[in-house]
């Protein structure tokens, strides 16, 4: 994978609220993996955090709260050095910016519908919500009430220490899923999932399954036309993109599965439990959205996965 750094980074996309002070105790938080003293439920304090890739905490576990804003001004001066492209915060603004860029022709074009920008909000220990209060341990997730992706993006060294997703491309990967999670949204796909569940309780967990999968393939899609998103002078955001990133994708995909979490945790597999779909069903989903670059082929909901 190689940036263009010729390419403007736009900051606007993001709200910066790291050292904001907000969130904090008050929410649910779920300790990070490998602190003393906690035994035999480390496991699944692992298997909590990482389960909730994809936006599930956004979605499930939050009752209302107050949102709040952030200060971008050293963000802006950051990405407007020479080095920008060495920063993580800088890079994974630039990630965000290809995301939405693509779905600003896709949605359209695909779906008939004009797609609503989202901003990414870069927090650091806990943040307030259009969803409620979220600690770090949570991992990143999208909150419809506000209609924000969050994420701390310390998560990446977790994702790496604790799974051995280490790939680059793991990051636009974990950020191009939960902006599938906002298309959803947008397209009414979440809330027709909500009320099927209240529908059929039974089927919760299938259900939300779809989604995840889905939101898996929206980011294959993305991948497959990344190197054709530009910033807003026309630059091409990405120069390249090779196999080896799209193979760190699938291996991000295949490490974050129920079955594959709930082994690295010593839990038994129970498909029954699954909230975001198996190793091989997260990498089936991805690939078919990589492979055939339209996020219309990704139809998890119509027939068995």
């Amino acid at each position: 994978m190689e940036l263009n750094e010729n390419a403007r980074i736009d900051t606007g996309q993001v709200d910066d609220r790291r050292g904001s002070g907000g969130g904090g105790g008050a929410g649910i938080p779920i300790p990070l993996p490998g602190g003393g003293g906690r035994g035999g439920i480390v496991g699944l304090i692992i298997a909590v955090l990482v389960a909730l890739v994809g936006g599930g905490f956004g979605l499930n576990a939050m009752n209302g709260g107050g949102a709040e804003s952030g200060d971008n001004t050293a963000l802006e001066q950051k990405c407007e050095a020479d080095d920008a492209l060495k920063q993580l915060d800088c890079r994974n603004t630039l990630y965000v910016n290809s995301i939405q860029a693509y779905w600003r022709t896709a949605l359209p074009e695909r779906f008939g519908q004009q797609y609503q920008p989202s901003k990414t909000v870069f927090f650091s220990q806990g943040v307030n919500t259009g969803c409620g209060q979220a600690d770090s341990g949570v991992g990143p997730f999208y909150c419809p009430a506000d209609d924000l992706v969050y994420i701390d993006l310390t998560f990446y060294q977790t994702l790496a220490d604790q799974l051995g997703a280490e790939g680059e491309f793991a990051q636009p990967y974990v950020l191009a899923h939960e902006y599938g999670h906002h298309v959803q949204d947008l397209l009414g796909t979440e809330a027709q999932m909500r009320r099927q569940q209240q529908r059929d309780p039974g089927s919760a967990n299938a259900l939300s399954v779809k989604l995840e999968l889905q939101a898996d393939c929206y980011a294959g899609a993305w991948a497959k036309n990344a190197t054709g998103t530009a910033d807003e002078q026309g630059q091409k955001i990405f120069k390249s993109i090779t196999e080896q990133d799209i193979a760190q994708a699938i291996d991000t995909a295949e490490k974050i599965g129920d079955d594959a979490i709930s082994k690295r945790a010593d839990r038994p597999v129970n498909p029954e439990e699954f909230t975001h779909g198996s190793s091989e069903q997260r990498k089936q989903w991805f690939t078919k959205g990589y492979t055939t670059g339209d996020p219309k082929a990704c139809d998890t909901f119509s027939g068995s996965l």
